[in-house]
């Protein structure tokens, strides 16, 4: 199963980005590893794996084992595809994604906080005013953490009135590779927006350089910022009842979206703007983040 799984990977790997590649097909090999059946006891692949993991991450590998074998019967590797349909039998699990907005209100304490280092140790090696600029980017533009730490100050076009989106690093495998969409996109810079870059731009700016550096100069950690910054500063916010639940830095970026149906912004420029489609905040946004009232006709 491994061998095939190798050869299966190699045909794919033109096909796909490389933190596909490392993120999923690499975890894929890992699980095949580790499974004591041979390809022809697909029934014991499937009930091992219902024992040691849940029940996505086993119909998801199936899926995944099913593509595999259906490739390698069309390459004359195998006479049958034993794992054909059988992910069908795996009850497939709704993630839970809170979409949930910051209030204006909300929005502001939390930068505050971060400017003025309300919540930063002590003896901290980096104050939580360095993260300030990032933070408030990501209220601004409603751009996804790993589009933000990817950008570089090349992408801030004209007199910083435009901002292109082209890249994205997830934090899970580092790797520089297109945004989510495949697509990149343009962002228009309203005023304060352009003033804010400008504020924050170096005198002697590289294009190359990054727009939102670690504090060492490297790409920013989405994930350690999330648990070790931004997780203690919404925590203790919360707690002195100023931000009335935690949500993740992720949440921005629904703050973003839902503020901009507020003031009447046509989902469909929304969409665009934050690289979604007009599907998706209709869906989940649009109806429900406003206070929609019948008017009188």
């Amino acid at each position: 199963m491994l061998e095939l799984w190798e050869q299966y990977t190699q045909f794919k790997s033109t096909q796909i980005t490389a933190s596909t590649l490392v993120r999923d097909y690499a975890k894929i090999a890992r699980h095949i590893k580790k499974i004591p059946y041979s390809i022809d006891n697909a029934i014991g692949v499937r009930d091992w794996l219902l024992k040691k993991y849940s029940s996505e991450l086993v119909r998801r590998t199936l899926v995944q084992l099913n593509a595999c074998c259906k490739w390698s019967v069309k390459s004359g590797l195998i006479s049958y595809n034993p794992f054909d349909g059988m992910q069908k039998d795996i009850k497939r699990v709704k993630r839970s994604n809170d979409r949930t907005p910051f209030t204006v209100q909300e929005r502001e304490v939390i930068l505050t906080a971060f400017e003025q280092n309300t919540y930063s140790p002590k003896h901290a090696p980096t104050c939580h005013s360095y993260y300030f600029p990032y933070v408030k980017f990501l209220f601004m533009t409603g751009c996804r953490p790993e589009e933000a730490v990817a950008l570089r100050w090349k992408h801030i076009q004209g007199n910083c009135e435009r901002i292109r989106f082209e890249q994205a690093i997830p934090s899970d495998t580092r790797i520089e590779g297109d945004t989510k969409t495949h697509s990149s996109r343009t962002f228009p810079c309203n005023k304060n927006l352009q003033a804010f870059l400008l504020s924050i731009k170096p005198e002697k700016a590289s294009r190359n350089n990054l727009v939102f550096p670690s504090p060492r100069g490297q790409v920013l950690d989405t994930h350690n910022f999330l648990n070790r910054i931004w997780k203690p500063v919404v925590l203790k916010l919360v707690n002195v009842g100023k931000v009335q639940q935690y949500l993740p830095q992720y949440n921005a970026r629904h703050t973003f979206i839902t503020l901009m149906l507020d003031a009447g912004v046509d989902a469909k420029d929304v969409a665009m703007w934050v690289g979604n489609s007009p599907e998706i905040i209709y869906k989940y946004y649009a109806g429900k983040s406003r206070n929609l009232s019948v008017p009188e006709v």
